[in-house]
């Protein structure tokens, strides 16, 4: 496991640089072997199933960090279950222009507006392929270009490009950065987006004998009227789960004005109750079965065993470790254990939702905890 202490240093040595150039270090540190592996606890009570894949343990890396698939086994090896790849778009592109990445140390959070910044469908294949038979659970979270005269034929592209390489999809229409990409949330848009992900997705089982998960991952500024949408329409697709959820434009209770005046989605501990509270009302609303991963402001054991209460079957993470280092995965997993513990519970999936009616009552705007 990761000593604190050189987990301070190194955040001292990039904070010192601006955030998308630390990022970038980060990456080429992962890439060169540098990062050694960490050992994190091994608990069987830990593990989670969803459709044919098993995790070792509930804690992935969110979409973001490893854009264009170039460490995803240097994630792994720091302990996460699994790890997930994007956002991706067909085509190349820059996104939007630099400045774009906004740290807000007072409040623990990031504002970014990147706009899917990648180096599209082929580049990442070509990654992907070469370590084909490495192991471990890799998701490739799909988009669609900001210029794309058809997003949703974009995001079909995306299930044919990687059903052979992909343990599951993510499909993201929940950045606030693409202009437009939120409208399909709306109930129609959502109904024919997702049509065509799962007609697509089924030719390509038949190409390749393995039919991918298919994820939704959705935004936490929706109103009581768009989640009814998105539940219903997630039920009558049958697709194997959601992620809740991407990043906010709410700005409410913020200590640092001036970095919160940017443009952009905000990730990190502000997220934190405005994401909870959109999982745990989208838990009440597709019932216990459907698999939901718990994304937005996890920075410590407590905060994932609050997600997890809340409604999370898996969850995920990206900004609490820009804070916190990657000790904080081993943390993270300690404290899950100790919680099942504690509860005398033999498997998280039973503490999932435990607390889901009380969370779905809380006000995204309010204060504290529930």
């Amino acid at each position: 496991m990761f000593s604190s202490a050189v987990d301070a240093l190194a955040r001292k040595a990039l904070f010192s640089l601006d955030a998308e150039t630390a990022h970038g270090l980060t990456v080429k540190a992962l890439a060169s072997g540098l990062t050694p592996a960490c050992k994190v606890p091994q608990d069987g009570r830990l593990a989670v199933t969803l459709a044919d894949l098993a995790f070792p343990n509930p804690l992935g890396m969110a979409a973001g960090f490893d854009k264009n698939g170039e460490v995803p086994d240097a994630l792994l090896a720091l302990g996460f279950g699994f790890t997930e790849i994007g956002t991706v778009t067909p085509l190349a592109q820059e996104g939007n222009p630099r400045p774009r990445v906004f740290r807000l140390p007072a409040d623990r959070g990031v504002i970014n507006r990147l706009g899917f910044n990648n180096e599209g469908h082929a580049a990442l294949r070509a990654r992907l392929a070469a370590r084909r038979h490495r192991g471990g659970i890799v998701g490739v979270n799909v988009g669609a270009n900001k210029d794309a005269a058809d997003r949703i034929a974009d995001y079909v592209a995306g299930i044919e490009a990687f059903a052979d390489l992909a343990s599951y999809f993510a499909v993201n229409i929940s950045s606030p950065n693409t202009p437009g990409l939120r409208d399909l949330q709306a109930r129609e848009a959502l109904k024919e987006l997702l049509g065509r992900v799962m007609e697509a997705r089924e030719a390509a089982a038949g190409r390749h004998g393995r039919a991918v998960p298919v994820l939704l991952k959705i935004a936490p500024d929706m109103d009581e009227a768009g989640l009814d949408d998105i539940a219903a329409e997630v039920l009558a697709a049958g697709i194997e789960g959601l992620i809740v959820s991407n990043t906010t434009l709410a700005r409410g209770g913020l200590t640092d004005r001036k970095s919160a005046a940017e443009a952009g989605g905000l990730s990190g501990r502000p997220l934190f109750r405005r994401s909870t509270i959109a999982l745990a009302r989208m838990r009440l609303r597709v019932g216990p079965r459907l698999p939901i991963v718990g994304l937005g402001g996890i920075d410590s054991g407590e905060a994932a065993w609050t997600k997890i209460t809340a409604g999370a079957s898996l969850l995920q993470l990206y900004t609490g470790l820009v804070y916190e280092g990657p000790g904080l995965v081993g943390r993270i997993l300690t404290h899950l254990s100790a919680c099942l513990d504690r509860h005398g519970l033999a498997h998280l999936g039973e503490a999932s939702g435990r607390n889901a009616e009380a969370w779905a009552k809380a006000d995204p705007d309010g204060q504290g905890s529930v």
